[in-house]
């Protein structure tokens, strides 16, 4: 099977600036092809004419919000159009409707039936100037932060650096350490949210290679020294080892990353005989992991994105995951990493 299309969701109070991410991400995707489910609540579909004609295939809701649908199988056939080998889509986008309730959205796509998704992530665009009045507004504004991966925290030239400092604290106390990115006109770089496509490089039925997961990124040192993103607000650090890794060792990095983490994305291989090589992402908080096709147990190789990243302590953290005990590891010792595996992936 080919790694699986993942779907990330952007949701936000209205006037949070999710159609304005949306937007940047479509011009400026690296030939990354974007499927977008844009889902607006009302007659007029304003939405999707301001993403129309900038992205490769558009399924518009112009009835409602897709989280009001009654049967999930609906949405499923938004993903089964979506996911056809010959659209060639390489990430699904749902932007919901400002009125939508991110819960069911979340459930929606857990409980889809397609095997060729996965979850990628809630992304909770928030406006930083109107953070205080729309919380007064809406009180479930705290529910759906907690339930965020990934709290995008923008309009933030809005307001000084001190008053942002407290309000990315006050957001992180309520998520219980869910990442928060500040920015201004909602730019997120795509590589915080999934991997960017060249669209000379093999898709189908194919790994990416290091290279490939690093992309355009300049890596002076692969061994592992960190290097500067693409964004002076945040860096990227490489971890590579040759020794097998503890499942839980790494299930317990994976839920609970180092400060300012936002994103992991590689191969890992655990010191477990015969469980072969595994494609692990993580945004925010959303765990994934696949078996790797065609892969056995070798090299592990992880990149690592986050603002303000001790990349000593994040190295030192994932060289705590190495197996190093004279114990023999079981396949019990797997069943952490079962549970962030897809069932379709192991039968």
């Amino acid at each position: 099977m080919a790694e699986r299309i993942p779907v990330v969701i952007v949701a936000g109070f209205l006037g949070a600036g999710k159609t304005t991410l949306l937007n940047g991400l479509l011009h400026n995707n690296r030939g990354t092809r974007i499927g977008v489910v844009v889902n607006d609540f009302g007659a007029v579909n304003i939405d999707a004419m301001l993403v129309a004609g900038q992205v490769d295939a558009m399924v518009s809701v112009g009835s409602g919000c897709v989280c009001c649908a009654v049967d999930v199988a609906e949405l499923d056939e938004l993903f089964t159009r979506l996911t056809d080998p010959r659209a060639g889509i390489d990430v699904i986008v749902v932007e919901a409707s400002g009125l939508a309730e991110p819960r069911n959205l979340v459930r929606m796509v857990v409980g889809s039936e397609n095997p060729r998704i996965r979850y990628g992530g809630l992304l909770e665009v928030v406006d930083a100037a109107e953070f205080a009045t729309t919380r007064d507004r809406h009180p479930e504004l705290a529910n759906h932060l907690r339930l965020a991966d990934l709290v995008v925290l923008n309009k933030v030239d809005r307001l000084g650096a001190g008053e942002t400092a407290r309000l990315r604290s006050e957001i992180t106390t309520i998520t219980g350490g869910a990442p928060v990115y500040a920015t201004t006109r909602g730019r997120i770089d795509s590589g915080l949210l999934f991997d960017p496509r060249h669209r000379d490089t093999p898709r189908i039925g194919e790994q990416l290679s290091l290279d490939e997961l690093l992309h355009d990124h300049d890596v002076e040192d692969p061994g592992g020294d960190e290097h500067r993103h693409l964004h002076d607000d945040y860096t990227s650090t490489v971890f590579t080892t040759a020794a097998g890794l503890h499942p839980r060792r790494l299930i317990e990095f994976l839920e609970n990353p180092p400060p300012g983490v936002f994103r992991a994305k590689g191969f890992v291989s655990f010191a477990v005989p015969d469980t072969g090589r595994y494609v692990v992402h993580l945004v925010g908080r959303a765990i994934t992991l696949e078996p790797a096709r065609r892969s056995r147990a070798g090299t592990t190789e992880l990149v690592l994105i986050g603002t303000g990243l001790d990349t000593g302590a994040v190295h030192e953290r994932l060289r705590e995951t190495v197996h190093t005990g004279p114990e023999s590891l079981a396949e019990q010792d797997m069943l952490g990493i079962w549970r962030y595996i897809p069932v379709e992936s192991t039968v």
